[in-house]
């Protein structure tokens, strides 16, 4: 309803404003660390598309080689942590998630909530419908930081048992069910098996990606 949505905003806005002031200083040391480790751009931008298609900046810390899509853009694999275009200090920062920490401003200007289905690439999205019709329903909500696919699944989970797993928070959100999401993603945040790559052998609807953002 629209009445839930305006609440759903004032949270998500409230609840940002908030973080991003308390993570301030953890801002800074990440901003820092990237910068001094290869001299490159601290902030990794990319377009990803939000609710009913509209397209929007993603902001996140920088993990990859400046380098990293010499070949193009692809999935991550093995792990994720051994993945050779992660720099030392991105390797650490995707382990623990902190490189996720420049979204708090997307959900902070209304790009996106806390809780809803992960923002894709637009050319990822096309093939994935290709694939998956049903994928372009994940558009009716906006998107989040977290959600069921994140809670209940991990980075290598296939793309199709996301996407269920997106409409079924759908079919079923409201502002306890947010709340909820929140708490358990706090809870899981330091689990390392949450940011694996993809399987070598695992089929995707095409396998690439941005820095193997998801």
């Amino acid at each position: 309803t629209t009445f839930g949505r305006k609440c759903k905003r004032a949270i998500d806005f409230i609840a940002s404003g908030c973080a991003l002031l308390l993570f301030a200083p953890l801002f800074v040391v990440c901003y820092i660390a990237v910068r001094r480790e290869d001299g490159g751009p601290a902030i990794f931008v990319q377009e990803r598309i939000g609710r009913h298609g509209k397209p929007f900046n993603i902001y996140k810390f920088r993990s990859m080689r400046l380098d990293a899509e010499k070949m193009g853009p692809q999935l991550s694999h093995s792990g994720g942590k051994s993945d050779p275009r992660l720099t030392k200090v991105g390797a650490f920062i995707r382990a623990h998630h902190l490189d996720e920490l420049p979204q708090l401003w997307n959900v902070f200007v209304g790009d996106m909530a806390f809780v809803g289905p992960r923002p894709e690439r637009p050319e990822i999205a096309k093939e994935y419908e290709k694939d998956m019709p049903e994928f372009a329903l994940r558009l009716q909500v906006k998107a989040g930081l977290t959600g069921y696919a994140q809670v209940y699944g991990k980075y290598n989970t296939p793309p199709y048992d996301k996407v269920q797993m997106d409409l079924m928070y759908i079919a079923n959100q409201s502002l306890f069910e947010d709340l909820r999401l929140m708490l358990m993603t706090f809870k899981i945040v330091f689990i390392p098996s949450s940011t694996e790559g993809v399987d070598s052998n695992q089929t995707t609807a095409k396998r690439q990606s941005d820095e193997s953002e998801e």
